[in-house]
């Protein structure tokens, strides 16, 4: 098996880095041009695993799709919310955007569509999303288990009229995010009325946002757990992606660590992302934030420097909002100076991996202690022990694991290839800035 040995810095650095485009915001971007009318371009477009699935299912339903790798753009021929094939199959591999944005699309069109996915995605949670879409008028024909993939979907055409559906969060807010951006193209006026217990929602604050971005303003809130959104039409546009903060948080995480600094460019304060909050997250445990702009281009930029004494604190924080770096926390929590208690993230269990369990078992294989309870994990300071760690095909479990061998000897990340789905060069970027090879 492929494995990636960390070498431990033997010094703090000073490093720059610049990070791929946003996968969240990329495939969001890839959804709103194929609904517009006409044609649009992106840059700064995220090539990973996941937005390489998401533009092939795209280009599988008869869309004209230009993707240029090396300039990172896309461009997107729109058909005012309709899909160019009647009937087609498509693929979503292990993307939980995809697999929630393109079938709430297929479903929201008249057409008839079969829809397969990886394993992974297969295992994961769909049923609160089908069965809103089946109230609406689609019908579904399971091909395997009931309410997951592969399926067939039999679109339910234009609705004329006010309609009403609940959906249940807990598991993902892409639920919500999927009906919000695809119901205007179909439905006169949807009200979702919000069930269960999660109320973080960064994603779909960004999802509004690039609605509102891409020429639709039709989202209404009438009470915390009630969105309505009307008809309307989505323009196209040439649009930028910013760049990945989840992926920057990797970098900022290990000056936190080591006592270095990272600097990220391009970098925005009025970013759409919620790991932003990750950064007040690292300067709450000691760190400094500093905002400038690159000397040679003017390019806005952020650095992070760690502790001026060395030193990480403990901290209790919620992490429902921006659970994607619940792993980065966890993988430098062991060197605080108390412990770190991690709550709100009872859903990060049915991710590509059951990460509560991951962390659990892989802090523990390296010496750490942990306590599990039902939505989240508290750490406890200690000096991690060198170990292999299987990284369970999960791309945050290698990334976030090997910032913790930056201190430690004897890290050796399973598997590392498994980054190919949100940052492909990260361990190229990674030797090169840590000098590991």
């Amino acid at each position: 098996m492929d494995t990636y040995k960390v070498k431990p810095l033997e010094e703090p650095m000073e490093v720059c880095v610049q990070v791929p485009g946003s996968k969240s915001m990329t495939n969001r971007a890839l959804l709103l041009a194929a609904m517009g009318e006409g044609m649009t371009l992106l840059h700064g477009v995220q090539f990973s695993e996941d937005s390489l699935h998401f533009l092939t299912a795209l280009q599988d339903l008869g869309f004209d799709v230009h993707a240029d790798q090396e300039a990172c753009t896309v461009r997107i021929r729109g058909f005012g919310g309709q899909i160019p094939k009647e009937q087609a199959t498509i693929y979503v591999g292990s993307a939980g955007t995809a697999a929630r944005f393109l079938t709430a699309f297929v479903a929201m069109s008249a057409g008839r569509y079969r829809l397969n996915a990886s394993d992974q995605m297969n295992k994961r949670p769909m049923r609160e999303l089908l069965r809103a879409l089946e109230e609406l008028g689609a019908r579904f024909t399971w091909l395997g288990e009931p309410y997951r993939f592969p399926m067939e979907v039999y679109g339910m055409g234009q609705r004329y009229g006010e309609y009403r559906v609940q959906l249940n969060i807990d598991q993902s807010s892409q639920f919500l995010s999927a009906l919000l951006m695809t119901a205007p193209t179909a439905i006169d006026m949807l009200t979702i009325e919000l069930t269960g217990k999660r109320s973080a929602r960064s994603y779909v604050e960004m999802t509004e946002h690039m609605m509102c971005q891409f020429g639709h303003s039709g989202v209404l809130k009438h009470e915390a757990d009630c969105y309505q959104v009307r008809r309307g039409d989505y323009e196209a546009r040439e649009y930028v992606v910013e760049p990945d903060v989840s992926a920057a948080c990797y970098f900022y995480a290990a000056a936190a660590v080591t006592g270095g600094s990272t600097v990220v460019r391009f970098m925005k304060k009025d970013s759409l992302q919620g790991d932003m909050r990750f950064l007040d997250v690292l300067e709450q445990m000691g760190c400094t934030k500093q905002w400038g702009h690159m000397e040679e281009t003017g390019e806005p930029a952020l650095k992070i420097s760690g502790p001026v004494n060395g030193v990480l604190h403990g901290i209790d924080i919620n992490m429902s909002d921006f659970s994607d770096q619940t792993l980065t926390l966890a993988a430098i929590a062991p060197f605080a100076d108390s412990p770190v208690t991690i709550r709100g993230v009872s859903h990060i269990r049915e991710q590509e991996s059951d990460r509560l369990y991951v962390i659990v078992t892989e802090l523990e294989r390296m010496g750490i202690r942990c306590d599990m309870f039902e939505d989240g994990v508290t750490i406890y300071p200690g000096e991690p022990k060198g170990a292999q760690i299987e990284t369970y095909q999960d791309h945050r479990v290698a990334m976030a694991f090997a910032v913790t061998g930056l201190r430690t000897p004897g890290v050796e990340i399973l598997n590392p290839g498994c980054c190919r789905k949100t940052f492909a060069d990260y361990f190229n970027v990674f030797s090169i800035i840590f000098n590991q090879k």
